[in-house]
């Protein structure tokens, strides 16, 4: 971005708030003794894993497509992802009453790619190690005169991830930090300018996958750093650049990033299905796999997290918590 005004600000998420009230669910904010004991703090658990598609994406991608002119949004939208993404901007095509086509990839979770066909969306896949799944949609997009609404990088996909926080914010007061999942940087981008604007001396951390952490090499250098396309079981969080947009506003608001690795997500996983009662996929347990495991430092008295989606089938969460695991 190039632009000196901020592309998206705090003002853009209480708007987008105001968009999507009565649309998307305000998810509940689960307590648990038990985990303030593990973890020596109160911990309020933001459970975007009940929101619908199952996961915070839904609030980026309706609010980006319901601000679509009428003529543009008749033409179809279109995206690219990993899977939480896909469904979110699937189901909004359909709420919207227009037609999605998502770029997949291969291996992409099989319960993700039912459920984006399940709305209604047509999906064109590509293989995550050696296709480019942006320029990939890019062009079919321009092929065929659809909109491409970004998982991330767009502004109103960041206001609307921002949501979340601002919900998790008012019920809960003030908070000393906020812990969030960082894949492509648009729920921490979004949920950091609202958290500071609220509350100027909140602590934001991101939690990334050990094999996947461009965010926080970013940070420390001071511009975009890419990796390899990270092997992980956090496949929501398995990008190898920060977004352009959103990497401008965490350079700012973001106060550190810790890492997790896969075991580590694979038990906090089963510490939410056993001591929680509630199912996590990956990369919304890396959050909560940071709490458990020390790496949210120094540690702050009251911490909101945001649990960032619940998208995983019975068989792919049996194989990464069972016993055998």
């Amino acid at each position: 971005m190039t632009t000196s005004a901020p592309a998206v600000t705090a003002a853009d998420v209480r708007a987008a708030a105001t968009r999507l009230e009565g649309v998307v669910h305000r998810t509940p904010v689960l307590r648990s003794r038990t985990l303030d004991a593990r973890v020596g703090a109160e911990v309020f658990l933001k459970c975007e894993n009940l929101q619908r598609v199952g996961a915070f994406k839904f609030r980026g991608a309706y609010h980006a497509a319901s601000r679509l002119a009428p003529e543009r949004l008749a033409l179809g939208i279109a995206a690219y992802s990993s899977g939480n993404h896909a469904q979110a901007v699937a189901l909004a095509a359909r709420e919207l009453g227009t037609t999605a086509v998502i770029v997949m990839p291969e291996d992409a979770p099989r319960s993700k790619a039912a459920a984006t066909a399940g709305y209604g969306a047509e999906i064109v896949t590509y293989d995550r190690y050696s296709g480019d799944r942006a320029a990939i949609a890019e062009a079919l997009a321009a092929e065929r005169g659809l909109t491409l609404i970004p998982p991330y990088d767009h502004p109103d996909v960041v206001a609307g991830q921002g949501t979340a926080a601002l919900e998790l914010l008012e019920e809960t007061g003030e908070l000393d930090a906020l812990v969030v999942p960082v894949g492509g940087g648009g729920l921490i981008a979004g949920s950091a300018l609202a958290a500071k604007e609220l509350h100027p001396g909140i602590r934001v951390v991101g939690v990334e996958p050990e094999a996947g952490d461009d965010t926080r090499r970013s940070l420390a250098a001071g511009r975009r750093i890419s990796v390899p396309v990270p092997r992980t079981i956090a496949d929501g969080q398995a990008i190898t650049v920060p977004g352009e947009l959103t990497f401008a506003v965490n350079r700012r608001l973001v106060d550190a990033v810790a890492l997790v690795g896969d075991e580590e997500i694979r038990e906090a996983m089963r510490f939410a299905f056993e001591r929680l009662k509630t199912v996590v996929e990956p990369s919304g347990a890396t959050p909560l796999a940071a709490l458990l495991t020390g790496r949210v430092t120094p540690l702050p008295r009251r911490i909101g997290v945001i649990v960032s989606g619940g998208n995983v089938d019975a068989e792919r969460f049996a194989e990464l918590c069972g016993h055998g695991a």
